[in-house]
């Protein structure tokens, strides 16, 4: 997913050495404006965290998919950073030319397949065909999600693909109700659920308009270094060591693997933890590594 950034500095390093200083300088800013330009961010919804008390009546309700998120421009499927999808030519093969939101899934509890299976510059077809594109918005349609869902309900069934399917929206009737559902998915294997509010427009920020609900509160930190291993981690990553987006740093290391240890997440990058709450200094309780964000 990185590769424009690799080329762009390779470029750069052969410039070094053939340009003159002044030359080099412009050489630079061409290379940095043309990544910026390559991987520029999808304009994607973001969800805040659902409260109990929140009003339901005008929500829909579906089941959080956990896989990578996915943004058909019309003519591409971006990653929610920008970076483009190396999908088979017949997987989007007939996809309209309008704006699809969704998520590229592989099924419950197979999230790193999903992530494997994009990741991959040249596509494997058989992999591929383990992937379905579950659609849950039309980010271009005009009007509120109540009418974008009608016509993504059509839109799908024109499609007519069997890996391209619309995310069943349902309504419930109060807190109870949307807890027995989230207990039913999580039993089954699924990781939890969206709330979308009918009466929202598509806009790209994080707001009430979508909200997630899960077993556990998750958020995301920026690794900033690492804590050597001890015992048998003598040699490997004990924990990472990570900041929030407030600037709280905290050591990360439950729930990493020994493969993961061995070699831990780039700095820089972003991971994804779940935890219980907060202690009194404000670092998250009971922090578990779940997943490095894949963009």
């Amino acid at each position: 997913m990185h590769q424009t950034k690799h080329r762009c500095a390779q470029a750069c390093v052969q410039l070094a050495a053939n340009l003159p200083c002044r030359l080099l300088f412009l050489a630079l800013i061409f290379f940095s404006l043309h990544a910026v330009a390559e991987s520029e961010r999808a304009p994607v919804m973001l969800a805040n965290v659902y409260r109990p008390g929140m009003a339901l009546d005008d929500y829909w309700v579906s089941e959080k998919y956990d896989g990578v998120r996915a943004y058909w421009d019309g003519r591409r499927l971006l990653t929610r950073g920008g970076e483009v999808i190396h999908a088979p030519q017949w997987f989007v093969a007939g996809w309209p030319a309008v704006a699809l939101d969704g998520e590229l899934w592989a099924g419950r509890g197979r999230f790193q397949e999903a992530v494997s299976t994009v990741r991959q510059q040249t596509p494997d077809d058989a992999a591929w065909r383990r992937l379905r594109f579950m659609a849950f918005d039309l980010p271009a349609q005009q009007g509120d999600f109540d009418r974008r869902l009608l016509l993504l309900r059509n839109t799908v069934r024109q499609m007519n693909v069997a890996w391209v399917q619309a995310v069943e929206q349902v309504k419930v009737a109060d807190h109870a109700a949307l807890q027995a559902m989230l207990d039913r998915i999580v039993a089954q294997g699924g990781e939890g659920l969206m709330l979308h509010r009918g009466a929202s427009l598509y806009r790209a920020e994080r707001n009430d308009d979508l909200l997630k609900f899960k077993p556990h509160e998750d958020a995301e930190a920026r690794v900033v270094g690492y804590a050597p291993g001890k015992g048998k981690y003598t040699g490997m990553t004990g924990a990472l060591l990570v900041e929030t987006p407030d600037g709280v740093r905290f050591k990360l290391g439950s729930g990493l693997t020994d493969e993961q240890r061995r070699r831990p997440p780039l700095l820089g990058s972003v991971v994804t933890y779940r935890y219980r709450g907060y202690n009194d200094s404000g670092i998250p309780r009971f922090a578990v590594f779940m997943r490095i964000r894949e963009e």
